[in-house]
């Protein structure tokens, strides 16, 4: 039924050399993922995103508590979870940019042992995967972004994995290349793979989520599927637009305890309420009182990454 399964997983850091410091990176991380799933994880810098997936690809051990990538222990039966399981990290580095692209697959394919005929089949049937018709013999140097980062995943399906690790798969791409990323995705949850992202971009977990798991501090403080993380929060999101002086729109704000953010000359004044037309009254009168003049007033559902930033404490 679980592709991956964790129960109180901590990890533990040394901070450099000398320091006696310690850092807790884990701290007590349990999640399920179901096959054929794809599972978003989600938190600020230093929530302990990368350490979890590290942890699932079997690059670190665990200080406490176990971890099981399909169905096997990832401390005890490190090999047979390699064997299943395919990562790609974030950054360009993991590639030789002197080879080619067919050239950087081949060589990654005997790493795995892949019998030379099964890697060449394979290698074909993952260049077209990608879109890199065309480019395979060409130096990765002279790849874009988008492009690397597409040969990435390629060498993370090579062994053909039940389980995909993606460690922010779109970061630095352009909106372009990041579309296009999104789209091999979803091909790759589609052909009954789980995949398990790391990604701080909201939209993007919210467009090919499943479910989704809020880290924060190495505890993961919310789950579900990204309607339900969006409920926990509670309430809905009111923006009202005023023109007028900035100074008093932004005094306005404060006063209400809501932000405020201007955009070519209209001012927004954006809060997450329980009651909305309490709200709104307020809004009304003190703009009234303060010389403001109400353009449009919006009431909707808040975003995943409204309700992230309320959970998390980021950017308040």
């Amino acid at each position: 039924m679980y592709a991956i399964e964790a129960e109180g997983l901590e990890k533990e850091y040394k901070m450099g050399l000398i320091s006696k410091r310690r850092v807790k990176a884990l701290r007590g991380v349990s999640l399920r993922i179901r096959r054929g799933t794809l599972y978003s994880l989600l938190g600020p810098n230093g929530a302990g995103k990368t350490t979890l997936v590290k942890i699932l690809a079997t690059l670190l051990i665990p200080d406490a508590g176990w971890a099981r990538v399909a169905g096997f222990d990832v401390a005890r039966e490190a090999v047979e979870v390699r064997k299943r399981v395919g990562v790609v990290l974030g950054g360009e580095r993991a590639l030789y940019w002197r080879l080619t692209g067919w050239s950087n697959l081949w060589f990654f394919s005997q790493l795995y042992g892949i019998p030379p005929g099964e890697a060449r089949r394979r290698i074909r049937e993952l260049i077209e995967l990608v879109g890199l018709q065309g480019w395979e013999h060409v130096r990765v140097e002279n790849y874009s972004k988008g492009m690397k980062q597409r040969l990435h995943i390629a060498r993370g399906l090579l062994n053909d994995p039940e389980v995909l690790l993606l460690d922010e798969p779109t970061i630095g791409l352009d909106p372009a290349a990041a579309k296009e990323v999104r789209g091999l995705i979803r091909r790759i949850v589609a052909e009954g793979r789980t995949v398990l992202l790391t990604t701080h971009y909201m939209a993007e977990a919210e467009e090919l989520s499943d479910r989704v798991g809020i880290i924060s501090g190495g505890r993961i403080i919310a789950e579900g599927s990204p309607g339900e993380v969006k409920k926990i929060i509670g309430g809905r999101m009111v923006v009202v637009s005023l023109t007028g002086h900035p100074r008093e729109a932004s005094m306005l704000a404060t006063l209400l305890g809501a932000r405020a953010r201007s955009i070519d000359g209209v001012i927004a004044i954006e809060a997450m309420v329980e009651d909305e037309e309490e709200f709104i009254d307020k809004v009304l009168g003190e703009a009234l009182r303060r010389g403001l003049r109400v353009r449009k007033v919006e009431v909707r559902e808040p975003s995943l990454e409204e309700a992230f930033i309320r959970l998390t404490g980021e950017g308040q």
